[in-house]
C-alpha cells in the first residue's frame, strides 16, 4: 500500500525567463487585442467605420512632415519623462512626483528667462537656464529621497504631495509674472528679444530637443545595464536586505538615483519653457505625466522598450487630435482608447507569468521523463 504524497501548500521556484522574441510577441498580442477592443468601442460610440477612424488617426500623426516633427517633439518629451522615472521604478522607489519635478525645472527656467533676460549675455543665460532647470528638478526629487533613506517614509505619498506643493508655487508665480495683467497666464517669454530661447538647428524647430533626448536614451540604457550604479539599482530593487548584506549603501543609492530622476524631469520642464513654445503654465507636465509613468511601468523599466512604447502613445495622442479635426470624432475618444490599451498591456504581465509557469512545468516534466 502506497502512502499518498501530499502537495505542499506553498511551492517557491526561481522564475524562468522567456526568450525576448516570445516576450515581445506577447506584448504585441496585447496591443493587437487592445486595438480590436478599441475598434469595437469606437464603433459603438461614434457609429463610424473603425478602420477609417484608425486611418485618420495614423494620418494625423504621420500624414505630413510638419505632423511628424510635432510627433517627434511630443515623443521626446514623453520619452524623457519615462526615462526619468525608469531608474527610480527599477529600484522600486515609486516616484509619482514627476509632475512636480517637471514644474520645478520649468519654474527655474522661467525665472532665469524673466529675471535675467536683459541682464546677462544670451550664451550665459542659456547655460544658467539649463543648469537651474536640472538642479531644481533634482532638488525637488531629492527631498522625498532623503526622507525615505533616513526615516523610511512612504515615497508614493510623499512624492505625490510634492506635486501639489509645486503646483501651488507655480500658480503663485504665474500670478506675479502674468502677462497681460489679469489674464492669469504668462504669455510668450521674451518675445521681443528672444533672450534664452532654445537655439534652432537650421529650419527645424524641434530638432535639438529630439537629439538631446536621443542621446539621453542611450546614456540611460548604458547606465542601467553596464555601470556599477545600475547594478546597485537592480540589487536594491530586488531586495534591500540583500543589498545591505553585500555592502551596498541603500540610502546613498536611493538619494543618488532620485537626484538623477529629478534632474531628467527638470530637463523636461526646462525644455517645455525655453524650448519651442516659450510659455510657462501649470500644465507643462500634465499633458505627459500620466503617460510617462505608464510607459515606464509597462516597459518593465527597460530604456529601449520605453522608446517604442513612447512612440506608440505619442502617435496615439497626436493622431487623436488630427482625428477630431478630420473625422469629427471627439478627442475624448483618445482617452478611452488609451485606457483600454494601458489596461490590456498591464494585464499582459499576467499572461506573461502564466506562460513562464508553463515553461517551468514543461522543463520539470522533461527532467522527470
Amino acid at each position: 500500500m502506497h502512502n499518498k504524497v501530499r502537495e505542499p501548500l506553498f511551492h517557491i521556484v526561481k522564475r524562468d525567463t522567456l526568450p525576448w522574441y516570445r516576450a515581445w510577441g506577447i506584448r504585441a498580442l496585447a496591443i493587437v487585442l487592445a486595438l480590436l477592443l478599441c475598434a469595437l468601442i469606437t464603433t459603438l460610440c461614434t457609429h463610424l467605420n473603425p478602420l477609417k477612424v484608425f486611418a485618420t488617426m495614423f494620418s494625423g500623426a504621420f500624414g505630413t512632415p510638419r505632423k511628424m516633427w510635432i510627433l517627434g517633439q511630443n515623443l521626446a518629451i514623453l520619452l524623457c519623462i519615462s526615462l526619468a522615472v525608469t531608474p527610480a521604478f527599477k529600484m522600486r522607489f515609486w516616484n509619482i512626483g514627476a509632475e512636480g519635478q517637471v514644474l520645478a525645472g520649468g519654474l527655474a527656467a522661467a525665472a532665469c528667462m524673466i529675471c535675467l533676460g536683459d541682464k546677462v549675455p544670451n550664451g550665459l543665460l542659456i547655460v544658467l537656464i539649463v543648469l537651474s532647470g536640472i538642479a531644481a528638478g533634482a532638488v525637488w526629487a531629492g527631498i522625498p529621497a532623503i526622507f525615505k533613506a533616513k526615516w523610511n517614509t512612504n515615497e508614493t505619498l510623499f512624492t505625490l504631495m510634492m506635486n501639489y506643493v509645486a503646483t501651488q508655487i507655480v500658480a503663485y508665480f504665474i500670478i506675479i509674472w502674468e502677462s497681460p495683467k489679469g489674464s492669469g497666464q504668462v504669455g510668450i517669454i521674451n518675445q521681443s528679444t528672444e533672450a534664452g530661447w532654445l537655439p534652432q538647428i537650421g529650419s527645424y524647430k524641434y530638432l535639438l530637443t529630439i537629439l538631446v533626448v536621443a542621446v539621453l536614451t542611450v546614456l540611460v540604457h548604458i547606465y542601467l545595464k553596464y555601470s556599477k550604479h545600475g547594478y546597485e539599482i537592480s540589487v536594491v530593487g530586488e531586495s534591500e536586505r540583500t543589498a545591505r548584506y553585500v555592502g551596498i549603501k541603500v540610502g546613498k543609492v536611493i538619494v543618488r538615483t532620485m537626484l538623477l530622476s529629478g534632474a531628467l524631469c527638470g530637463l523636461v520642464g526646462m525644455f517645455r519653457v525655453y524650448g519651442a513654445e516659450h510659455l510657462f503654465r501649470d500644465s507643462i507636465s500634465r499633458d505627459y505625466y500620466f503617460e510617462g509613468l505608464m510607459v515606464a511601468m509597462i516597459a518593465r523599466y527597460q530604456p529601449l522598450a520605453v522608446v517604442f512604447l513612447s512612440l506608440f502613445f505619442a502617435a496615439l495622442k497626436i493622431g487623436a487630435q488630427g482625428m477630431e479635426l478630420a473625422a469629427g470624432v471627439p478627442n475624448q475618444i483618445y482617452l478611452i482608447i488609451q485606457t483600454v490599451v494601458i489596461f490590456l498591456m498591464a494585464a499582459e504581465s499576467g499572461l506573461f507569468g502564466a506562460l513562464q509557469n508553463r515553461v517551468r512545468k514543461g522543463k520539470e516534466a522533461e527532467k522527470h521523463a
